[in-house]
């Protein structure tokens, strides 16, 4: 029977983290437009705002993963959850008093993002306990899928309340779907038993410890950072691309953007495919090396939208597939005490290159253009795989299951045929 269908707390989860991706996704179109069209704010300022957003990586990240395993998650989920209603709700009434300025969306850009932060660790390190480890698959790919939905609605409804109510009033969409996911939060029922971790100085250390004696996590949180870097660097300026130099509309942005972010969802249902037919490692290089390399087409986006589109849904489908085979592993391999410090150790790695990546593009797009930015930055989305291809991945069909387990190089027949 579906994980949905079965277990009420996994629904409540589930629908939660859903809406509130929906708008996410609403206020990442609405935040660069609200710069862009309400602040006359320059490419490096959008490229700022988008950094404040991801720098609490950076400045929390760790001592985040190390409280977490301290403390329950539920109610971190809650408190953060709530954080993020108060601040999107703010936005508009600044807006309504004629009080915002740029300083004050990159305050408030900042002061989200560190609630993220929270959420978001809590979250990865919630789920594991939520449901039964046989569940982690399917749990995994209907989040990851579900994600990549919201964000396609939300991107295209962005754009279009945006174009229709004002780039403003478009984030009381974000604060609406915040406060649906702490009423969800509220509702789930399982109660999670006390935890007993060590001292945070101690647990920091082991978390980084972890990961970098550990050659498989070690080479997953590198490439998370490489490729995070040219990710962000292209994302932080292509809307101002799309709407400066292609002479798009806010609402055909905001749906060009939610069609090639498609690929996600797609990309949701083939890794979990991918893994069966191929084995976890090869298909993590199909998704992580081979379909990326579209991205090359998102600088002739300007010749016509649909090379945008292209480019954007390959690397849609392929980073939420590698995504979907790359948590999978990680909640099977990692022991559950150690869940939150490996998250927060590689996410402060992982996410710590996104305020870099969005300040590197910002200045490319401020000193060369936006086009020669574009070409630089992109070209680093599949550059970026070479560094799974540089470790033992390249060797296996699968990555191990557990923590210190060994995996042949080589595969037989029969043992292909079970996998499929």
């Amino acid at each position: 029977m579906s994980l949905l269908r079965r277990h009420r707390d996994f629904r409540l989860l589930w629908t939660g983290e859903t809406i509130s991706r929906f708008g996410s996704a609403t206020s990442s179109v609405a935040l660069p437009l609200i710069a862009i069209s309400m602040l006359q704010a320059t490419t490096f300022q959008v490229g700022l705002l988008t950094a404040a957003a991801w720098a609490p990586w950076l400045l929390i990240g760790l001592p985040a993963g190390a409280w977490i395993d301290r403390v329950h998650r539920r109610p971190v989920l809650l408190g953060s959850s709530a954080a993020s209603f108060v601040l999107f709700a703010a936005l508009p009434l600044a807006a309504w008093a004629d009080v915002l300025t740029i300083q004050l969306l990159l305050a408030a850009a900042m002061l989200a993002g560190a609630a993220a932060v929270v959420f978001q660790t809590a979250y990865t390190a919630y789920l594991p306990t939520l449901v039964d480890p046989a569940d982690h698959a399917e749990g995994n790919a209907k989040l990851h899928g579900s994600e990549s939905a919201a964000q396609i609605a939300g991107l295209g409804c962005g754009g279009l309340v945006v174009q229709l109510a004002g780039p403003a009033d478009a984030l009381l969409v974000d604060a609406a779907t915040f406060l649906v996911a702490l009423i969800c939060l509220a509702a789930i029922g399982f109660r999670e038993r006390r935890t007993t971790s060590g001292r945070q100085a101690g647990a920091i250390r082991a978390g980084i410890a972890l990961v970098a004696r550990d050659v498989w996590l070690r080479t997953l949180t590198i490439f998370g950072a490489v490729s995070n870097l040219a990710l962000m660097g292209y994302q932080a300026i292509v809307v101002v691309f799309l709407v400066r130099e292609a002479g798009l509309t806010a609402g055909t942005v905001g749906a060009l953007v939610a069609a090639a972010t498609s690929g996600g969802v797609a990309g949701a249902f083939a890794g979990r495919r991918l893994a069966a037919r191929f084995g976890t490692a090869r298909a993590l290089l199909i998704c992580e090396l081979g379909l990326p390399t579209l991205a090359l087409l998102i600088p002739l986006s300007a010749l016509s939208p649909w090379l945008y589109l292209a480019g954007g849904f390959g690397v849609s489908l392929g980073v939420v597939g590698g995504n979907v085979v790359k948590a999978t592993f990680l909640q099977s391999y990692c022991p559950p005490d150690l869940f939150g410090r490996l998250t927060a150790t590689s996410s402060f790695v992982n996410y710590g290159t996104i305020p870099l990546g969005a300040l590197l593009g910002g200045t490319l797009g401020q000193t060369l253009g936006l086009e020669p930015a574009l070409w630089i930055t992109t070209a680093g989305v599949p550059l970026a795989g070479l560094v799974l291809l540089c470790s033992p991945i390249r060797r296996r069909r699968d990555l191990p299951t557990h923590h210190g387990s060994v995996v042949p190089a080589t595969t037989t027949d029969s043992s292909r045929d079970r996998m499929a």
